[in-house]
């Protein structure tokens, strides 16, 4: 028995992970067209079908723009608080009452053989979460759209096999860019994005160099560079004395394509 975890799009023009147990199968967001995810699904041989549920982190549009299509189209029950329900209501459209799910920031709560913990962040929108997903002794920790991450998370996501974690830019370039400095600013604020050093640094904290998988996500298609994002959080959490070679394993998740499959 596993838990498999697959990053099917990660980025500002759109968001969709993936994850499967023996007894359900999740969508965490879906900021693609319905036709979209479903030809990422398909890529990884996944029929939408039998998609379970649905998670929603934020209303933002890259995070739910398909979340309503495939509600319908396959009568898939969708996950959020009420905050984040209230925002997003009129974006995805009508949904059956019973395929309307409402949980608690905080608090703990089953489904099937997972438990998930969706826990509070930082970002411009009604009430952002993160995801910890508990699966007999394994541990995943969804967290992307949060401009600062505080001791609560990272007490929250710490002991995690599999992180996907934030990796948004490269703070100089985002400086020397070509954004206008209004939309700098939001990026750069407490309630934007973080950064490659903020990753780094997070994960520095959090990181026991027990084999865990680390995968960079939501990186700036104008401020970044994958390379770029490695070698800063390699030298980061190098210095903490992990070696990203031997202690844990890193990686990076796509805008355009899906990660492998991850089976812890």
């Amino acid at each position: 028995m596993s838990i498999k975890f697959c990053s099917l799009s990660s980025g500002s023009s759109g968001n969709c992970q993936y994850v499967e147990t023996d007894n359900i199968r999740i969508l965490i967001d879906a900021g693609f067209s319905g036709k979209k995810i479903e030809e990422l699904l398909s890529s990884i041989d996944v029929c939408p079908t039998s998609i379970d549920y649905i998670f929603v982190t934020h209303e933002h549009l890259d995070h739910i723009k398909g979340v309503g299509v495939l509600s319908r189209r396959y009568d898939i029950p969708i996950y959020a608080n009420k905050n984040t329900w209230l925002a997003m209501d009129k974006k995805i459209g009508n949904i059956k009452e019973k395929n309307i799910k409402i949980f608690t920031t905080g608090k703990h709560f089953n489904i099937n053989d997972i438990s998930i913990q969706p826990i509070n962040i930082f970002h411009d929108a009604s009430e952002p979460v993160a995801y910890v997903i508990y699966y007999k002794n394994r541990k995943i920790s969804i967290l992307t759209d949060t401009g600062w991450v505080s001791d609560s998370i990272m007490d929250n996501i710490r002991a995690s096999d599999l992180y996907l974690i934030e990796s948004n830019h490269d703070l100089q370039m985002l400086k020397n860019g070509r954004y206008p400095w209004a939309l700098k600013q939001r990026v750069m604020s407490s309630r934007g994005h973080l950064s490659n050093d903020d990753a780094g640094e997070v994960l520095g904290k959090v990181l026991k160099g027990k084999g865990e998988t680390v995968l960079l996500g939501h990186l700036s298609k104008d401020n970044n560079i994958p390379d770029l994002a490695i070698d800063t959080v390699r030298e980061s959490v190098g210095e903490k004395g992990l070696n990203t070679l031997k202690d844990i394993k890193l990686g990076l998740t796509y805008r355009e394509r899906h990660t492998k499959i991850y089976k812890l």
